[in-house]
């Protein structure tokens, strides 16, 4: 045979053959993701004091409070980088939580971060202020409301109440060094490498969580129980 048409059909086979076995190396590990932690359980629902729930969603949690047009670079970055990006998973929202005074503001708010787009899958929610301070009390959060009842970041809470985020938010670096540990319970979305980087790889973990959750692949009660174990023993030694 041609020693050109030898070499051409070797190419076309490796070419063909390649990536068939690099899924096939990746199948048998496709489980094996890091889950999002469990910051906090039972997280306060909405369901009795507004339209919208918390449960058997996948929610981003934010705090506009009394004065929401000064949140609008927090807003747009979460829009731009969360909402675009995982508008059309099934059951994701948006909850922002406002004071009834800010309603008024709400239209100029929308305008700074609608764009061209609806938010159909972004609720606003007015609650009383002792009705926001219980949410935001549920919550385990390094940084406390400032005196509008707002808060530059956010939550993720899942389908059963859980707030998720991360455990052990050490860099490579820092684990190999054995820095303390240090945890990510919420995130800055004025920061937009935070929201970048970390938080929309979180939301995109949970998710894939739960498919697994949904094909059987997955119990989330004991992955929970080995990570609480390990970050025990280590914070321990």
């Amino acid at each position: 045979m041609n020693k050109k048409l030898v070499k051409r059909y070797s190419v076309l086979i490796i070419l063909f053959f390649l990536p068939v076995a690099f899924l096939l190396m990746l199948y048998p590990a496709k489980h094996n993701f890091i889950a999002l932690d469990v910051i906090k359980e039972n997280v306060e629902d909405i369901s009795g004091i507004s339209e919208f729930e918390l449960k058997d969603h996948i929610t981003v949690l934010a705090f506009f409070g009394k004065t929401p047009v000064q949140s609008a670079t927090a807003a747009s970055n979460l829009k731009q980088l969360i909402y675009d990006k995982f508008k059309g998973f099934k059951k994701f929202q948006i909850i922002a939580v406002m004071a009834p005074e800010a309603e008024s503001e709400l239209p100029l708010l929308k305008k700074e971060i609608e764009s061209h787009e609806d938010l159909k899958y972004w609720h606003f929610v007015f609650l009383e202020e002792d009705d926001i301070l219980d949410l935001f009390e549920s919550l385990k959060s390094d940084r406390p409301l400032d005196e509008s009842l707002s808060t530059s970041r956010v939550f993720i809470v899942d389908g059963d109440l859980n707030q998720r985020g991360r455990l052990d938010d050490r860099t490579e670096m820092e684990r190999e060094r054995n820095a303390d540990v240090y945890d990510l319970t919420s995130y800055d979305c004025v920061e937009v490498a935070i929201i970048k980087n970390k938080m929309s790889e979180d939301i995109r973990v949970l998710f894939t969580e739960y498919r697994e959750k949904r094909k059987g692949n997955y119990d989330s009660s004991t992955r929970r129980a080995n990570e609480l174990k390990g970050i025990t023993n280590e914070q321990e030694n």
